[in-house]
This record gives structure tokens, C-alpha cells and sequence, in this order.
């Protein structure tokens, strides 16, 4: 019989459980209508689809809104959007996750006590633009040949924080790397521990197991970033959004199969993965 295990830390992390349980409330309150989300609310397009059949659909811009409720997603907001939000004669919700709105604080304090603030993060993931957004002259570091970008600035203080969901690694490379340059560097970790414990369940399970799924959004990046991580460890290692994704190829003399799921992908994906490798098992034994 195959063997299927899912890591200990995996799917929903708790800034996505409470942004959910926030759109459950407003859709079950007397809040005005239409709802919305600013963006979609996490990275994980099956979860999107499921709240536009229930009404709550995301917007990409403001230009036509006019009325009803609008919820931040999990990421966070980039301040002037936040100004012209709520310019407009809507009801805002916030549901940016409090490990994001910390390093939004981090920002602005680092700024306010004089030092140059950096950003170790995707250039255009929604959370970093919102730190970014904070301050008027933050730089973001997005990998190692972006350094030319302090090469030349006239400080010797900078603060350095990180995407909440950055990897340990990446981020400890880029801080190694800014050392170089500054006599004073002060470092705040601001990557969640969720992140931290489903990076190191990942990888944990992908040293056990014949096959590695990665479950979630192709447009998540600390899903993205499990799957870097274990791929350098399993070479059988797969990104994949949904159990339609799964070949029969891929399981091919494989007797056990590692499951981990990213921040923004709920359960039930997850449990569709699992019975869906268990039916393709059954079928493989009775054509024997």
C-alpha cells in the first residue's frame, strides 16, 4: 500500500485563517453590498473562485467603485490606494494579516530614526509594495545582483526587514551581503513563524519521501519557495495547484509521497490530492 504523509506544519496559516473568518462575518453581517476584496484576498485561485460564487469578488483597481464593503487582503495595501479607499463612501474591512501590519510599523520606525530602510522581498509581491509604500525611499533587494542598488548610497545606517514570507536562507544571504557596505546595520527578522515551520516541515518530509508535492497557488510565493527548497533535496519534486495536476507518471514505483501545502491553501485541496493518489493506486493494483 502507498505510503502518504502531509507535513506537520502545512495549508492555512493564521493570517489566512482570520481573513476568512473576517469575509465569513462580513458576508453573514449586514454589511453593505456588494463585498469585495482589494486584490485577491490570498494567493490561491480555487479559494478566489469559491467567494465569487458566493458574491465576494476581488477588484483590480478603484476606478468604478461606488458603493458596498471592500476587505484588505491578507498582504497588506499600498498606502495611497489605502488613502483613495477610503476617500470613496464604502465600508473597509482589514483583514491584512498582523505579522504584515508589524512590518509596516518596522518600516515606518526605522525611517522615523533615521535609517535606510530595506526590504529583502519580491519586487512585485503585494506585501512588499505595501512596505515599500510606507516610507517615500525604501529599496528592495529582491536577490543578490540587486546590491548594486546600495553600492553608492550616502549612509552609514541602514535597517533591513524582510517579506513576511521570505526564506530564512535568502534572507540571511542578503543580510550577509548589505554588512559589507554599511558600518551600522540593524536587522529586524520579520518573516513569520509560520513560514519558518512549513519550510522546515517541507524539508523534513521531502528527505523521506519517493515523490514531494508542493499544493498551492502558482501565484503564491512562499508555496513557490517550499517548492525551491525541496526540490534541491528531491529531485521528484512537484508545484502543483490541484489534484488535476497528478499523472499516473509521476507515481510510477513510487511507495511513499510527501505532501506539503503553502500558507494559502486550504484543507480540502489537500484532501482531494490525498484521495485522488489513493484511487490512482487502486487502479494501478487491479490492472496488475
Amino acid at each position: 500500500m502507498i505510503k502518504i504523509y502531509v507535513a506537520k506544519h502545512s495549508g492555512f496559516c493564521f493570517g489566512v485563517k482570520r481573513a476568512m473568518h473576517i469575509i465569513d462575518d462580513v458576508s453573514k453581517s449586514g454589511k453593505s453590498k456588494p463585498i469585495y476584496t482589494l486584490g485577491p484576498i490570498i494567493h490561491n485561485p480555487q479559494t478566489v473562485d469559491k467567494l465569487k460564487k458566493k458574491g465576494i469578488s476581488p477588484l483590480d483597481n478603484l476606478d468604478n467603485l461606488r458603493s458596498g464593503t471592500v476587505i484588505l487582503r491578507t498582504h497588506g495595501v499600498e498606502k495611497n490606494l489605502l488613502k483613495e479607499l477610503k476617500s470613496k463612501r464604502v465600508d473597509v474591512i482589514d483583514a491584512t494579516c498582523p505579522f504584515v501590519s508589524r512590518a509596516q510599523d518596522y518600516v515606518r520606525t526605522l525611517h522615523e530614526n533615521g535609517y535606510k530602510v530595506i526590504i529583502v522581498g519580491e519586487r512585485n509581491h503585494p506585501e512588499v509594495l505595501a512596505l515599500k509604500s510606507q516610507i517615500d525611499d525604501a529599496i528592495i533587494l529582491e536577490s543578490l545582483k540587486d546590491i548594486v542598488k546600495i553600492k553608492n548610497i550616502e549612509t552609514q545606517r541602514v535597517g533591513i526587514v524582510s517579506q513576511t514570507t521570505q526564506s530564512i536562507e535568502n534572507f540571511k544571504a542578503m543580510v550577509n551581503l548589505v554588512m559589507d557596505y554599511f558600518k551600522e546595520v540593524l536587522v529586524i527578522n520579520t518573516i513569520c513563524n509560520a513560514t519558518s515551520q512549513r519550510q522546515e516541515s517541507a524539508i523534513a518530509l521531502s528527505r523521506k519521501v519517493d515523490l514531494m508535492l508542493i499544493v498551492g497557488g502558482k501565484n503564491s510565493g512562499n508555496t513557490m519557495r517550499l517548492y525551491t527548497l525541496c526540490k534541491r533535496i528531491a529531485k521528484s519534486t512537484y508545484h502543483i495547484e490541484t489534484e488535476k495536476e497528478i499523472k499516473k507518471s509521476m507515481l510510477k514505483n513510487v511507495k511513499s509521497v510527501g505532501i506539503a501545502a503553502g500558507a494559502s491553501t486550504p484543507d480540502w485541496i489537500v484532501k482531494n490530492v490525498k484521495t485522488f493518489i489513493k484511487k490512482i493506486y487502486k487502479e494501478e493494483l487491479k490492472n496488475d
